[in-house]
């Protein structure tokens, strides 16, 4: 239900006539927001140690380099995030019980092809593969996602193929 009064043709409003004068000037040039694209973007190469570092906080820090939230010109639908290096997967660590009780899930396709792998098999196989599923949850679920989980490079050890980009070093301690 609405409820209104009746307009009369007779009479004039006096507050219509206070406000009919005013002019604001706003200087427009002042306001514009700045969108990044793909050719604006610089985009840096960093190292994140992962040696003694609980895995969700160190997925969590990279997943936001990888993003690009980070950066005062971030731009959700633009990837503007940093290449991110991720060395010694092999020595993360969990907290509490999660190494004895946590498992990975997969289906093979098939009825009843559900599997799950324990978190101690897979780390022994596959460090990597532990800091980089962690670190794909936490991205977007899109195209856009998938092309910043490309700028992802983690290795077990301590060497890593990408000294001739001279990444930073990151301190996690420090963002802490």
């Amino acid at each position: 239900m609405y409820f209104c009064r009746p307009f009369n043709k007779g009479e004039k409003s006096q507050q219509s006539d206070k406000h009919q004068n005013i002019t604001i000037k706003v200087d427009t040039l002042s306001y514009k927001t700045i969108s990044a694209n793909k050719a604006t973007v610089k985009k840096e190469w960093v190292i994140i140690d992962a040696a003694d570092q609980v895995l969700g906080r160190l997925s969590s820090v990279a997943a936001i380099m990888l993003r690009g939230k980070h950066k005062p010109d971030f731009t959700p639908h633009v990837d503007c995030g940093d290449n991110v290096i991720v060395i010694n997967a092999e020595k993360i660590r969990l907290t509490g019980n999660k190494a004895a009780q946590k498992y990975y899930l997969h289906h093979t396709g098939y009825p009843g092809g559900q599997r799950k792998v324990p978190y101690s098999r897979v780390k022994s196989r596959m460090p990597e593969s532990v800091i980089e599923r962690a670190i794909k949850g936490m991205l977007p679920k899109n195209r856009l996602g998938r092309e910043m989980f490309r700028n992802l490079h983690v290795y077990a050890g301590n060497e890593h193929p990408h000294e001739a980009q001279k990444p930073k070093i990151i301190n996690l301690d420090s963002i802490k």
